[in-house]
Parts: structure tokens; sequence; C-alpha cells
């Protein structure tokens, strides 16, 4: 009888608390990421090899539909979803006719900005060892330091 009654006891304590574990959810990123600059480098009347090679594959290309591309982005976080994007890229022939969907084509004010960050990032005039030069493509690397294999093979002649 003691019995009894201490396994029923144990088996009510037990129940009262039960910690749930919950598994553990990857983020997950599906589909094309397909970003605001991107899209402003797409002119209408550009070719679908030209568009492919902005935006990049497909996800989505329909046999009956073939003047249509879709590009769609998902990304879940633990399970959820936290952003979701879809593009669509409609074709008149070979030239590219319009865009639907989340990210539109950039404005001509947002097309300056683009610009001036773009001209930000490569510097006109650059002064390297006292040298001032006009472009950053007339600045040569430094040269490398050789390493000790190199000042090896360089004293034997090789």
């Amino acid at each position: 009888m003691h019995k009894i009654i201490i396994l029923m006891a144990s088996l009510l304590a037990s129940c009262s608390y039960v910690p749930t574990i919950a598994p553990y959810k990857i983020d997950i990123q599906q589909g094309n990421v397909v970003t605001q600059e991107m899209v402003s480098k797409l002119k209408p009347g550009m070719s679908k090899a030209q568009v492919r090679f902005i935006l990049g594959t497909p996800l989505i290309t329909d046999v009956f539909h073939s003047d249509r591309w879709d590009y769609i982005y998902v990304l879940k976080k633990a399970g959820k979803l936290q952003e979701q994007r879809k593009l669509t890229v409609l074709f008149a022939g070979d030239a590219l006719k319009r865009l639907e969907g989340d990210v539109v084509a950039a404005t001509p004010e947002d097309m300056k900005v683009l610009q001036q960050k773009e001209q930000a990032k490569t510097p006109e005039v650059v002064v390297v060892e006292g040298q001032v030069k006009k472009k950053a493509e007339d600045v040569k690397a430094p040269a490398e330091e050789k390493g000790f294999f190199g000042r090896m093979l360089e004293k034997i002649g090789l």
C-alpha cells in the first residue's frame, strides 16, 4: 500500500513540472538576393543576357511564359519569416520591358546618390611616397618583401 502511494505521489509531482526542450532552428536563406543597386543598373531595352549578368539566374522561369522571370528571396530566422521579397522581370522578345515587385527601379535622384557613392570609393588624386598620382589605377602596390625561401633562391641565382 505504501508503495502505491509513493508511486502515485511521484507521478503527480513529475507531471507538475515538465521542462520543454525546443529544437534549434537554423537561419534559412532561399532564392535570389536582389539589392536596390542591382535593380538600379537595369535599363529598358537590355537583353536577357545582360539582365541575367546583373541579377543572376532567375529562381523561376515558366515554360509557357518565357518572357517572364521571377526572382524570389525568403529569409527565415529560427523558423520565423523575417524577410520576403519578390521581383518579376518582364521582357518583350529579348528586350527588358518592365519590372514588378517589392524591389523597384531607382529614381533619378537615387541614381545620383549611387553615383556619388561610387565616386567616393575611387579617389581621383592619390599621394604615394610623396608623389601625386592622378588616378587610383596609376598607383602601384608596394613590392612584397620576399620570404625566407625567396631570399635563398635569389642568393643561388634562381
